[in-house]
């Protein structure tokens, strides 16, 4: 029956004066999601319901199809969702296009500024040396650019936190949701540089947060970004939280990740979140794909 209503649907977006163009890629992306529920043991009759949306998006979104490619989709079903309920195959709108199409960053394309794998073996080299960076500073940059924090989960850090056994990190993220980050080996040498050095000698060791200061038993978001202007100002490279934080999911999905690990790992509620910002080619992207020609 599903080839009967996709027949039926072009005949329908040619009376209704479609450009040809048009009409293939409706029809084109109705098939391949009646493609899906059929690979899904869906025997589709004409009955469109709200689940099938969510989920085949949910699939688009985890084949890392891009952002317009998605929303194209989206047009394409809410116009066979119209079709339908003139035909009395369906009696609801569930394609809901302002709620379903996935909103692109401001900044035209969902772009994201990244540290290019230059600036991120500089900054590594550079936070090696201890005559230049101290133990505590060192271990801030790692977090950052090894689990993806965000500033405001990394100054709530506690010891209780750090499980060195199980290469564990736990992290308090929005809402009060707990999340669990691996941590690399390079990471693990870090913290326990740090935990047996500079903070066990530390007068307020006794606090129950991992990153001190001089005043106080809890580093504050201030005090990260200005010691990360201080030593991107050595290095010449601009240094932010979220700039480390973009780095480690684009580099994530660089290598591969499906956005769902990505998303879990960043501490995104919804997929979608990561969708939005990663799944578009960065500038730094763009630059190397032109520089082939």
């Amino acid at each position: 029956m599903a080839i009967e209503i996709l027949k039926d649907f072009e005949e329908y977006l040619i009376k209704e004066g479609k450009m040809q163009k048009t009409i293939i890629s409706y029809t084109g992306d109705v098939k391949m999601f009646l493609d899906y529920l059929k690979d899904k043991g869906i025997a589709f009759n004409g009955n469109l319901n709200r689940f099938y949306i969510t989920s085949y998006k949910d699939h688009l979104l985890k084949e890392n199809y891009t952002i317009s490619t998605i929303n194209k989709k989206i047009n394409s079903l809410n116009a066979f969702n119209q079709f339908l309920i003139l035909n009395g195959l369906c009696h609801e709108r569930v394609v809901a296009p302002n709620k379903d199409k996935i909103k692109i960053a401001k900044g035209s394309e969902g772009e994201v500024e990244i540290y290019s794998d230059e600036e991120i073996e500089k900054i590594l080299f550079y936070i090696s040396d201890n005559n230049k960076v101290s133990q505590r500073d060192k271990l801030i940059i790692m977090l950052l650019l090894f689990t993806g924090v965000r500033v405001s989960e990394l100054v709530n850090i506690k010891v209780a936190d750090v499980d060195l056994l199980s290469l564990t990190l736990r992290i308090v993220g929005k809402g009060g949701k707990y999340r669990e980050v691996p941590i690399k080996i390079e990471l693990k040498d870090t913290i326990k540089e740090y935990m047996e050095g500079e903070r066990k000698e530390h007068k307020l060791n006794q606090s129950e947060y991992l990153l001190l200061t001089q005043r106080a038993e809890k580093i504050d978001k201030d005090t990260v970004n200005k010691l990360l202007r201080k030593h991107g100002k050595k290095l010449n490279i601009i240094m932010k939280p979220h700039k480390f934080r973009h780095t480690f999911c684009t580099r994530l999905i660089r290598k591969g990740v499906d956005l769902t690990t990505v998303a879990k790992l960043a501490g995104h509620a919804n997929i979608q979140t990561t969708a939005q910002f990663y799944i578009n080619t960065s500038r730094e992207d763009k630059q190397r794909a032109i520089e082939l020609l």
